[in-house]
């Protein structure tokens, strides 16, 4: 996370552990989460496109279907295939608005966003004590997720302002819409309800014939179109509302997890620890990992892994080590008694949780 240089005035803390520390700020200040990487390596994970395939499949349209609209092979989207070129993603987007016939097709993917479309920082939300610390950890760990654009946040006295630069600036209404609808449908659903409209601005204009009230319903407030940039203004007193029952005791230990998937996506990262931390942790699910079946998945003898891991400063070992921590076991299923919400959310808390994608596969 980068931090301009700004003078802060500490002006209250509350008895938490961690203790939160409110800063007023004499002059605006930005924080932004890393650049996206080079449009060549952008990708969207498989969790990031569930609300997208689920959206199109509630509309009669399956995945099959959408994929060979855009050309690609229908196996791309199948379940165990993690990642989807971003360019892709943004090409289901519009396919699935115009074989759907959906004017508003990006606002209700978003509006089926739930805590596992995040993967792993979804669960270190949960762990936040307050919206402040929720963006905070947005803007750090938003590249697990997806490449599709980056966020920023400025406090200037009284006012928030979050702001998402999208990658992709050539792209339809639809992809910035998504966005901004699935931050409102997590944040209230995240809050209990309890999280105000905040002031909506696109930079695109509006589509000819798209019907306002469908905005008001989402958003709560009717966009501002037209605009220098995607954002949205708020109070920035909602940044210290609290999180209902988040049990911040989980937060260092899924923070920790978080970081470690942030760095093994890092540019100068050794590929091959990539992919074998990626196979303990699924193998980690069946509760068995050996050296030989992680090798024979990636295609390599026992002993060339060795090597190869060797040659990247680490080992098999290592790699068992860093992934079989303290947070395998808290899944996003099992975490949901975790985080019990207001009577009107408790129903759904549980099925949103759950990151495991629908039936609908590639038809």
């Amino acid at each position: 996370m980068q931090v301009s240089l700004y003078t802060f005035v500490i002006a209250a803390s509350v008895s938490e552990n961690p203790p939160c520390v409110l800063l007023f700020m004499t002059t605006p200040c930005p924080i932004a989460s890393p650049a996206a990487p080079a449009a060549s390596t952008r990708r969207v994970t498989r969790a990031y496109l569930q609300p997208l395939l689920d959206t199109a499949s509630a509309r009669g349209v399956a995945a099959g279907e959408l994929a060979r609209a855009c050309g690609l092979d229908p196996a791309l989207l199948a379940p165990e295939v993690e990642e989807l070129a971003a360019a892709d993603y943004l090409a289901l987007l519009d396919a699935g608005a115009r074989l759907t016939n959906d004017q508003h097709f990006g606002l209700h993917v978003g509006e089926r966003v739930r805590p596992g479309t995040y993967t792993v920082y979804g669960l270190v939300l949960l762990a936040c004590r307050d919206l402040g610390q929720v963006l905070e950890q947005t803007l750090r760990y938003e590249a697990l997720a997806h490449d599709l654009g980056r966020s920023r946040l400025a406090v200037d006295g009284g006012n928030a302002r979050y702001e998402w630069v999208s990658s992709f600036p050539q792209a339809s209404r639809h992809l910035a819409e998504s966005v901004f609808a699935g931050i409102q449908t997590f944040g209230r659903w995240l809050t209990g309800g309890l999280l105000p409209p905040a002031r909506i601005a696109f930079a695109h204009a509006p589509d000819a014939g798209t019907d306002p009230d469908e905005y008001l319903r989402v958003f709560g407030t009717l966009p501002a179109f037209g605009q220098e940039a995607n954002a949205a203004l708020f109070d920035a007193a909602l940044l210290a509302l609290p999180v209902p029952n988040a049990d911040t005791g989980l937060y260092p230990v899924l923070r920790e997890h978080a970081e470690r998937k942030l760095a093994a996506r890092a540019p100068d990262a050794p590929v091959i620890v990539g992919q074998v931390r990626a196979a303990i942790e699924r193998r980690l699910a069946q509760g068995s990992v050996r050296l030989a079946s992680i090798a024979q998945e990636l295609g390599l003898s026992p002993r060339t892994l060795q090597r190869r891991l060797l040659e990247a400063g680490t080992s098999f070992g290592g790699c068992s080590t860093a992934c079989a921590t303290p947070w395998h076991g808290i899944t996003c299923a099992s975490a949901a008694s975790r985080w019990p919400t207001s009577p009107s959310c408790s129903a759904t808390r549980s099925r949103a949780l759950s990151p495991t994608p629908s039936r609908n596969g590639p038809g």
